[in-house]
């Protein structure tokens, strides 16, 4: 018997469902936590940024920036 199709998530797509939450449903306890995983979040983004640009800028130094 097969399993069932999921369907993929978008990029990006859980992030804009959460933006989308009624905060109103939270109590003081969870939206602290949400706002210790978004910055959690944000550490993790940040790291990723800089290792694409710390990627390019090597990259830029062996074979010349983009024009």
């Amino acid at each position: 018997m097969e399993e069932p199709a999921t369907a993929r998530v978008g990029r990006g797509q859980r992030l804009a469902e959460a933006m989308r939450e009624d905060l109103e449903l939270f109590g003081v306890s969870e939206l602290e936590e949400r706002i210790e995983v978004l910055r959690e979040e944000i550490v993790r983004v940040e790291a990723q940024i800089a290792r694409k640009r710390s990627g390019r800028a090597a990259a830029d130094a062996l074979f010349g920036p983009r024009s």
